[in-house]
């Protein structure tokens, strides 16, 4: 017997089909395409959630200015200080979610926020943009008598508690710092705190406070005017800071002694429009990698050039929040214990 050969009809059917599924294939294409085509139609509003002159400052609008070049749109910095940044981040979090209200700032704030009980959202839920890593430094004032680490060790544990320790807040990379030392070393201070890295270094050289333990980037130029003294680094690593020469780390005091990196960005919430996401991470891939400015900037200031984006930023920022929110929970800083929330003990 003869197979029968199909009814016009089927042939139509399936013909149709393979119309449709064709078609789809091609909408898919045309969606990925254009959502990694996004072009903004007004001002983006980038919140800083620290004070003017402060790292994240400095470095986001270095950022933000590579990006306009691309977006071809102006990106409004909005300085929003106030409980070790947590308020502007939630400001970022609690905006509508079309793309045109970000943030910034250091990682291992953001991800501490949900164990301080200042923002109840983990970093996993923002999407992150890096551009550099930064190394704190014991900077004192040069007025002070310190000359090395030891000489501060040693009169911090002559006088517990009396030595002002300038910071950006619970949670800053100043504050995270001398806290890591203080547990290495067993010294007591009395800390002061500021609403930002830059007031907490201008508190330093004016001699309001003894030092500060914040970020190379903040201390840079008050270095080179001689008016901060480095002591160290808070790393295992010396820093070349242009126009000073090196700063040697505070392993050659505390052996031993570990910091992670700590990484700087832009965030935005989960639940903006993915054209926006596949645009920052095309940006990242084609533009910020190469960005001559924020490689100056990092050279000046004495931070390290680190951009990524995706997953690769989220390994990446995991070892400084881990050690940081232990670090205030052992302090008894937190509200939440970090292993209740999925941040394992280092």
């Amino acid at each position: 017997n003869s197979i029968p050969s199909p009814r016009k009809s089927d042939m139509q059917t399936r013909s149709f089909l393979k119309t449709l599924v064709a078609a789809g294939i091609g909408l898919a294409l045309v969606g990925t395409a254009q959502a990694q085509q996004w072009k903004p139609t007004r001002p983006i509003n980038l919140i800083v959630p620290w004070a003017a002159g402060g790292s994240t400052d400095q470095v986001t609008r270095v950022t933000a200015a590579e990006i306009e070049k691309v977006l071809g749109q102006k990106i409004v910095i909005v300085n929003q200080p106030g409980a070790s940044g947590s308020i502007g981040s939630k400001n970022a979090w609690d905006a509508p979610r079309d793309g045109y209200t970000w943030t910034a700032g250091a990682a291992q704030d953001l991800g501490a926020y949900q164990s301080l009980g200042m923002l109840d959202v983990p970093i996993k839920d923002w999407h992150l943009f890096l551009n550099v890593a930064n190394i704190q430094v014991v900077g004192v004032g040069a007025a002070t008598p310190y000359q090395n680490v030891q000489q501060l060790l040693d009169a911090m544990k002559a006088k517990p508690g009396e030595v002002k320790v300038a910071t950006a807040g619970v949670t800053s990379a100043g504050h995270n710092a001398m806290e890591a030392i203080s547990r290495a070393t067993g010294v007591k201070y009395r800390h002061v705190t500021y609403d930002g890295g830059n007031p907490a270094v201008v508190a330093t050289v004016s001699g309001e406070t003894d030092l500060t333990t914040q970020l190379a980037v903040e201390q840079a130029e008050m270095i080179r005017g001689k008016r901060i003294r480095p002591l160290a680094t808070v790393s295992d690593q010396p820093l070349e800071l242009e126009g000073f020469g090196t700063i040697e780390p505070i392993t050659k005091a505390l052996p031993g002694f570990k910091m992670p990196a700590n990484y700087f960005g832009i965030f935005l919430p989960k639940g903006v429009p993915d054209e926006v996401v596949k645009t920052l991470e095309k940006i990242w891939a084609e533009n910020i990698v190469k960005s001559e400015a924020l490689k100056k900037y990092a050279a000046n200031r004495g931070a390290l050039f680190a951009p990524s984006a995706g997953a690769a930023a989220q390994t990446a920022v995991f070892p400084a929040v881990q050690a940081n929110v232990w670090l205030l929970h052992a302090g008894g800083k937190t509200k939440v214990a970090p292993d209740t929330l999925g941040i394992a003990k280092p």
